[in-house]
């Protein structure tokens, strides 16, 4: 583990991970960490975590960004003392109107919400989903279709506050890199080690429709529409099946 990124969503934090890709780091970010490790992130949630816990999760990964890990980046730190911590900084009334906005677009997003639904892919992602709202916001979350907790603009603004100041606070000075997407290349791969690439420095996500993006690319999403189609098949087939059950039986009454 070289890099953990220590800031909120919507921090500028999938821009990031794109960034750590494109110096050729094995980044995990907010789907990954599901794809690749619901059961540890389920027990993390219910149980807590170990140094070696995370050591069997990220040892042959590079870079860990996004929530849930966000949360925990100090567990994480210590199980990994020599890597390095970013904290990507927003404003934070910016930065809740864009936590606001991406609520909303998964709220418009209904084939998100049946694939939770029609698959048990889908239904252990609603899980995880729920698992790290409660452990972040403590706030529950009913169904794949609430979306209240991004509602609630005081809580999201005072866990933003506490994430950042406690990270300025306790995150060692020497390992830190207190930053904004906003400065491009130039600090991150100074603080990397890095060259500057030749291209533009990514700005991904901006109008919070990342989830839609993800949903045409992550195998996570294409493994949910799989069994989506076969779940539709088996209600198709069982419907037709009872259609013609109680045909026969109205027509032998």
């Amino acid at each position: 583990m070289k890099v953990i990124l220590a800031g909120f969503s919507k921090t500028g934090t999938k821009s990031i991970a794109v960034a750590l890709r494109e110096l050729g780091f094995i980044v995990y970010d907010y789907m990954d960490h599901f794809w690749y490790h619901d059961k540890e992130w389920k027990r993390i949630f219910e149980k807590g975590a170990t140094d070696e816990d995370f050591r069997q999760m990220y040892d042959d990964v590079d870079a860990v960004t996004a929530a849930p890990v966000f949360y925990l980046w100090e567990e994480i730190h210590h199980a990994f003392p020599d890597s390095k911590i970013i904290l990507t900084t927003k404003e934070e009334e910016q930065w809740y109107r864009s936590q606001y906005k991406q609520g909303t677009e998964l709220a418009r997003n209904k084939l998100y919400q049946l694939v939770q639904i029609l698959s048990p892919t889908g239904w252990r992602y609603f899980k995880f989903y729920r698992g790290f709202v409660r452990m972040v916001y403590g706030l529950p979350v009913k169904h794949p279709f609430d979306f209240s907790s991004f509602k609630n603009a005081t809580l999201n603004k005072v866990n933003f506050r506490h994430n950042q100041a406690y990270c300025l606070q306790n995150a060692p000075k020497d390992k830190l890199l207190v930053y904004d997407v906003k400065q491009g290349w130039e600090p991150l791969c100074k603080f990397l080690g890095e060259s500057i690439p030749d291209k533009p420095f990514p700005h991904v996500n901006a109008k919070g429709k990342i989830m839609t993006d993800l949903m045409k690319s992550h195998p996570a999403f294409h493994q949910m529409y799989k069994e989506a189609r076969i779940t539709i098949s088996i209600l198709l087939c069982v419907g037709a099946f009872l259609l013609y059950w109680i045909c026969n039986y109205f027509k032998l009454t």
